[in-house]
């Protein structure tokens, strides 16, 4: 074959190989596609607004999901029977705000669902949105959150009139199981780093152990890298340098508090997904400030922002098994929210719940 030849047969033999090529992005199982019950809680406030916004979209998409509704509100001194049993029948949940009482002595629902249905790592995703200005860019990172027990025990009591003893629980089962979480989560979404937070420092027996359990777990991860931040430090380095974190695996009250502020830098709660997950349960929710079910002006107005639960709709479409309608939907979403045309207040704008998600189902591919 002469050298003048060389590059045309080349250029032939790339032509012929980009035609034929097709790609398998998912392979669905005989049955995978039988449409599947998910619980649906509203929720307080602003929480049946939105829900009904996914129940839209899904709709609108013909989503292989039909909804079991239940009514319950943050002010019930416990979740009926019958809800609770649903979840355990239908495995999955979507839920709206529920309010959590501040003080007297009503529990928070929101606990009570996760310790009732053993959902131990609670997952908040926060990344920069295309098109939505904030002060930070390459923000995206996971909080993983332990469910289940420190300082959300409940384990309090009055020792004497005006003194009141509050007991934070620590396992070592519990915190290899958030750990080995954490880490199996970066393993399978190819992440490069997990970051334990904590107070060792000063609860060296409690944090301690949370600790010596993330070591622990590391050690088996070795592809992985491993760091530990005090939570203090960890709260100045998140406002001033959040690109540097990937996954961050916490204790509980830390979690929620690391995951609102990753939040509030990456766009808002508005627009942040989330959920939590057990070995046999999943709850999807807005990823951060699960008990805040808006204002009533917000209410009054419908303006309250939708992209929260349908991002975490999405998030729920993939644990279920339904990738392309998990990516239609975010994409749709992603694409309303880079335009820019349709948002709620919380973002700049001025429109309504119903103009977002009328928004979010024109762009459906």
């Amino acid at each position: 074959m002469s050298r003048r030849t060389l590059p045309i047969f080349k250029h032939i033999l790339s032509n012929r190989s980009t035609t034929s090529t097709r790609s398998v992005t998912y392979m669905p199982r005989p049955g995978d596609g039988t449409p599947r019950a998910v619980t649906l809680i509203p929720g307080d406030g602003v929480g049946p607004l939105v829900t009904g916004a996914v129940e839209q979209v899904m709709e609108a998409m013909h989503a292989p999901v039909y909804f079991e509704k239940y009514d319950i509100h943050g002010d019930m001194k416990t979740v009926p029977v019958e809800v609770i049993e649903s979840i355990k029948k239908n495995k999955v949940c979507l839920k709206g705000g529920l309010k959590t009482p501040v003080g007297g002595g009503v529990s928070s629902l929101n606990v009570l669902l996760r310790k009732e249905l053993d959902l131990y790592a609670s997952l908040v995703h926060c990344f920069n949105l295309e098109g939505l200005p904030t002060r930070h860019d390459n923000v995206d990172i996971v909080v993983i959150r332990e469910n289940t027990e420190g300082e959300y025990s409940g384990l309090e009591h009055e020792v004497v009139p005006g003194v009141v003893e509050s007991l934070k629980v620590i396992t070592k089962f519990c915190s290899e199981r958030i750990a080995k979480y954490a880490f199996e989560y970066a393993y399978l979404n190819n992440r490069k780093k997990v970051t334990a937070v904590h107070k060792a420092n000063i609860m060296k027996l409690a944090d301690g152990l949370f600790l010596e359990s993330c070591r622990e777990i590391a050690s088996k991860y070795p592809s992985i890298q491993y760091n530990e931040m005090i939570v203090d430090n960890c709260s100045m380095q998140l406002v001033s340098k959040p690109e540097q974190f990937d996954v961050m695996v916490t204790p509980n009250l830390y979690g929620n508090l690391v995951a609102n502020t990753a939040a509030g830098i990456a766009g808002g709660t508005g627009v942040m997904p989330g959920g939590n997950v057990g070995a046999d349960h999943a709850i999807f929710e807005q990823g951060a400030s699960a008990g805040n079910v808006g204002n009533e002006k917000v209410l009054e107005q419908k303006k309250a922002n939708p992209v929260a639960l349908l991002l975490s709709s999405a998030m729920m479409l993939r644990h279920l098994q339904f990738p392309s309608f998990a990516d239609r939907l975010e994409t749709s979403v992603k694409r309303v929210i880079s335009e820019g045309k349709y948002r709620t207040k919380d973002l700049g704008g001025n429109c309504t719940t119903q103009e977002v998600v009328d928004a979010v189902i024109a762009n459906l591919d």
